[in-house]
């Protein structure tokens, strides 16, 4: 065989096998690839559970060959690779499996929505064809993995509302073809990088709810397509740097809750001619209000609340028909003569307006008839805490849609009009704090909605109407500080809701309580002192159940309740010793321990806190009035009597006592001592004692982070009104877990009632304020109580946290760095 025959046969074979192998090669590749995609599939959803049905990752089994018929999954045109991924809202709990990264052609991974939790795996930098990632609204923890600068294609990433951790990397920078970049409401710390402002195709920039601080970086004002800038919540200081107002493709600038100072440039909407949100509320500007504002025909939202601004409502409301919001409450703005308050109603135009609040300053003036063309969807009005005089006029009853209205604390006079029982959808309706006179109309008994009504402080006659019956679903009604006269009607002692506040005191009720005042156990705070009722009608607990054939066992449960706050007494007793002996440590530098352990509490310790209680202003006066508060000092002479403090001469054995407390439903008796001065701190440091000295006392180990945890149970106990052996918690749920799962969008849902409407020196809280306030304390609760003791905060960090709460509440002067 001569040698080209042979060169010719190999030729032809390897030709063969050549054309053999084209022909095989689409087979081979496609079929791997798509299989190690469901692989891929696979082990992701292994790592999942459905909280709910239906179950719609049922589709994925081995036995359903191709994952591109599969629930939430997209391929691309010829269905060889997985290329997107959406199970937004599909109420996931798990992991995020490492295998996710093989779906090495994925370009779209939605995930929000749901409760994943545990750190996004830092393999996630391995799909590098990535322009969606959306995690938000989940509970990853852990940092921003470092190599996410990998993802050179992303244009989303969104990973708001989660507990992610650390800093903002500077690796995010790298990220070249970012448009939005939104990791709002987690737990971020430090400052803001300025490296951020080389991200130019960003058009989405949200940091807000973190715990930022430091100064807001100039450079980023070289992001020159921005149209969204959300800085709100965090510890931003210092002025607002000149290159932000110069960023004219701004819509939305929020910068609001910060402790930032400065005047706000009088031509910001000459430079900034697109803005539709400006949000400054809650920070240090000074200043009057820019007029230019005025002039953006197409705004939506102007809040520049609590704020030390001064002078006049600048002209042009009129020339804003798109307005939604507009909050100028709590600054030092002024008006004057009757007129004053006309500048609110030239928002008549406003036909969408659904929110205006001017209250809290220092506006004079008349409230005009015209207040009735106001717009027809305003749902919150406004207007307490100035100078406002005259009468209600009658055209409020024509805001139909109202649910909020506050006129609390000004000097109004006349009567209630019949015409605000208009207003069916009213919730809470203040008058409280004026000169109102005249009866209670019984039309206010239409407001069947109404869950809070405060009519205390004026000079209303008569009774209390018997239409108050119709108030199904009434939390709090407070009528103190009258002319009210007549018995108590027994339709109010009827109300199923009424559970927060009834206060009927300093009036001229008389007459005998109804028997149904039994039915108001429930109620946190009963005052009806300084009226005209019978003798012994002042000590409520005598007339629980009074003329009632289950009067008796009525009155065992009275003195169930009696014995349970008489050893609640003790064991706040033994706290306000340890209270007043820290003081007196602290002042001669000596220790308050023997042998690591407290030392003993004597029995004449005790006898004298019981008189330090007033003293010491542990209690307070608060609003509860003196009922309560003799009754729990009445309690604590049982507990002497009942627990023989005076032969065992010592704390320790009242522990026992104390401890079996903790399986007690006191939710009442917190909610007694927390009412005295709302965000009173000294209460909350007192009851954080009674935890702290139980566990010493029962033998365990001293420790920060143990003491940082029950602290945190007390926070979150403290203002949700849960306890933490609730029956309804069970399995793996509990107190810490209910509250993560509503943290921070849904916050109001796991807050107490009680706490809808919070007071400070007799005057209600903006709710905005209030909300950012309740939302920092619930946050301090869940960083005191995470499972591992070097994942919680430090207590300095929690008193600093509590500190921002307090001075958000008390805020009055500029804070200067």
């Amino acid at each position: 065989m001569s040698s080209s025959f042979f060169h010719t046969k190999i030729f032809s074979f390897l030709v063969a096998l050549l054309h053999l192998k084209c022909l095989l090669l689409p087979v081979e590749s496609a079929s791997p690839s798509l299989i190690t995609d469901k692989e891929a599939l696979i082990s992701f959803k292994s790592q999942l559970k459905e909280l709910e049905p239906p179950t719609l990752l049922s589709s994925w089994s081995n036995s359903n060959y191709s994952p591109c018929n599969w629930t939430g999954v997209t391929c691309n045109e010829f269905r060889q690779r997985v290329i997107a991924l959406n199970l937004s809202g599909f109420g996931l709990e798990g992991t995020i499996s490492p295998h996710i990264t093989n779906l090495s052609f994925l370009g779209s991974l939605q995930l929000q929505n749901n409760k994943l939790r545990g750190n996004l795996p830092p393999q996630i930098g391995n799909l590098f064809r990535l322009t969606v990632m959306n995690l938000s609204s989940n509970s990853l923890e852990g940092e921003i993995p470092l190599n996410i600068s990998k993802l050179t294609k992303l244009q989303v990433l969104d990973l708001m509302s989660n507990k992610i951790t650390g800093t903002i990397p500077e690796e995010l920078s790298h990220l070249s073809k970012l448009q939005v970049l939104n990791l709002g409401r987690n737990s971020l710390l430090g400052e803001i990088s300025a490296s951020l402002s080389n991200l130019s195709s960003l058009t989405y920039l949200n940091l807000g709810t973190n715990s930022l601080s430091g100064r807001i970086p100039g450079d980023l004002g070289r992001l020159g397509n921005l149209k969204v800038l959300d800085l709100t919540i965090n510890n931003l200081f210092g002025t607002v740097p000149s290159s932000i107002y110069n960023m004219s493709s701004l819509v939305n600038l929020a910068l609001a809750s910060n402790r930032l100072w400065g005047e706000i440039p009088y031509d910001i909407g000459n430079k900034l001619p697109n803005l539709l949100v400006f949000n400054y509320c809650f920070n240090n500007f000074t200043g009057k209000i820019p007029g230019s504002l005025h002039n953006l025909t197409n705004i939506q939202v102007i809040r520049m609340a609590h704020n030390l601004l001064e002078g006049t409502v600048p002209p042009g409301l009129g020339n804003l028909p798109f307005l939604q919001m507009y909050n100028i409450g709590f600054n030092r703005i002024v008006s004057s003569g009757d007129d004053g308050l006309a500048f609110i109603t030239s928002l008549a135009n406003s036909t969408r307006l659904n929110f205006l609040a001017v209250d809290g300053n220092a506006l004079e003036g008349v409230i005009s008839e015209s207040v009735g063309n106001l717009s027809k969807v305003l749902s919150k009005l406004y207007m307490g805490s100035n100078r406002i005089y005259g009468k209600i006029p009658i055209s409020i009853g024509r805001l139909r849609s109202l649910t909020l209205l506050n006129l609390n604390n000004n000097s109004i006079s006349g009567g209630v009009p019949d015409v605000i029982g208009q207003l069916k959808e009213l919730q809470y309706l203040g008058l409280a704090g004026n000169k109102i006179s005249g009866s209670i109309p019984n039309s206010l008994g239409n407001l069947r909605k109404l869950n809070q009504i405060d009519l205390s402080g004026n000079e209303l006659v008569g009774g209390i109407p018997t239409s108050f019956e119709n108030f199904q679903s009434l939390l709090s009604l407070d009528l103190s500080n009258n002319r009210l006269n007549r018995s108590v009607p027994k339709e109010i002692l009827n109300l199923p809701s009424l559970s927060t506040i009834l206060n009927l005191s300093r009036n001229f009720l008389d007459g005998p309580l109804p028997r149904e005042v039994g039915v108001l156990e429930k109620v946190v705070t009963i005052d009806l002192s300084d009226n005209r009722l019978s003798e012994g009608n002042q000590k409520l607990c005598m007339h629980l159940g009074c003329g009632n054939s289950q009067s008796d066992e009525r009155l065992k449960k009275i003195y169930v309740i009696t014995a349970v706050m008489a050893a609640m007494a003790v064991c706040f007793l033994i706290a306000l010793v340890i209270v007043v002996r820290r003081r007196k440590t602290k002042a001669t530098g000596t220790s308050e321990l023997s042998n690591g352990k407290p030392q003993m509490i004597s029995y004449s310790e005790l006898r004298q806190a019981t008189g330090n209680f007033n003293q010491e202003n542990v209690i307070g006066s608060g609003s509860f009035g003196s009922v309560y508060k003799g009754y729990l000092i009445e309690g604590i002479h049982v507990a002497v009597k009942v627990l023989d403090i005076k032969r065992t001469g010592s704390w320790k054995s009242f522990l026992a006592e104390c401890e079996a407390l903790k399986n007690v439903r006191h939710r009442n008796l917190v909610k007694l001592i927390t009412s005295c001065s709302s965000l009173d701190f000294r209460n909350m440091e007192f009851l954080a004692l009674v935890y702290e000295f139980l566990k010493y006392g029962l033998g365990e180990k001293p420790s920060t982070s143990g003491d940082v945890y029950s602290f945190g149970v007390m926070l979150l106990e403290l203002f949700t009104g849960m306890s933490p052996i609730q029956e309804s918690f069970s399995g793996e749920l509990n107190l810490v877990k209910w509250v993560e799962s509503s943290f921070p969008e849904n916050v109001m849902q796991v807050l107490d009632a009680e706490l809808n409407n919070l007071q400070h020196q007799g005057q209600s809280i903006n709710p905005e304020k209030q909300n950012h306030v309740l939302i920092i304390i619930i946050g301090l609760g869940l960083s005191c109580t995470k499972d591992s003791p070097d994942r919680r905060i430090s207590i300095r960090e929690a008193l600093r946290s509590l500190k921002t709460a307090k001075d958000t509440l008390m805020k009055q002067a500029p804070i200067l760095e």
